[in-house]
């Protein structure tokens, strides 16, 4: 298979995915570009130290950029069997349905036609009241924008499912574990709910569609 890992941040993922498609497939990690904000440069420049010092897993990861509004070119067009992309939809909707689309579109153009698209990020449990820059976002609006720009809405899952996570901390999803942004502030309570209520999503690329 040829996947797609949307910015990898650190490689958590990559972790798994490389060694599983070394060899026998091929995995582009759309990382940041090396012209984005500081945080950003960091992460992508920690990223690929972890690519350099484990060739024997690395070596056939290729780097790509993913920087809206310009650098959208996650893989060769069509070329993708399968994207995924793990708790960063939020921070596309932080910056406006617009950027969020674009995400999206980007991802669309690198699937072929009938390829796969796996979605999981924090659940916010009201279209109408959530508020990306808590970190959550809503399922509904997620499907919304994704189905704007032709994918069609397959599945969900409910593996990432917490009921303890009550959405309303007061740094947003970064409350909770692993963060624990409060530190030792009410940490066993945090500790107590876990990490985030999330939702994992499956989209597919309608067979007909042809890639720009």
């Amino acid at each position: 298979m040829t996947v797609v890992e949307m910015l990898p941040g650190g490689g958590w993922y990559t972790e798994i995915l490389a060694p599983a498609l070394r060899g026998k497939g091929r995995l582009y990690a759309a990382h940041n570009g090396p012209n984005a904000g500081a945080y950003q440069r960091r992460s992508l420049g920690a990223f690929l130290v972890k690519l350099g010092t484990a060739p024997e897993i690395y070596d056939e990861v290729v780097v790509t950029t993913f920087g809206p509004p310009d650098e959208l070119a996650v893989a060769p067009p069509g070329s993708a069997d399968l994207v995924v992309t793990f708790r960063n939809v939020h921070n596309w909707f932080g910056s406006g349905e617009d950027a969020a689309r674009l995400g999206f579109k980007a991802m669309y153009d690198a699937l072929k036609p009938g390829g796969i698209l796996g979605v999981t990020d924090h659940r916010w449990p009201d279209p109408a009241t959530e508020d990306a820059s808590t970190g959550y976002i809503s399922e509904a609006r997620t499907i919304e924008v994704a189905e704007s720009v032709g994918f069609q809405f397959v599945a969900s899952s409910d593996i990432n499912r917490n009921p303890k996570d009550t959405h309303d901390h007061p740094r947003g999803v970064w409350t909770l574990p692993p963060t624990l942004r409060l530190g030792d502030q009410d940490r066993e309570k945090y500790l107590a709910i876990g990490e985030s209520d999330r939702f994992t999503l499956k989209f597919v690329k309608p067979d007909t569609a042809t890639a720009d």
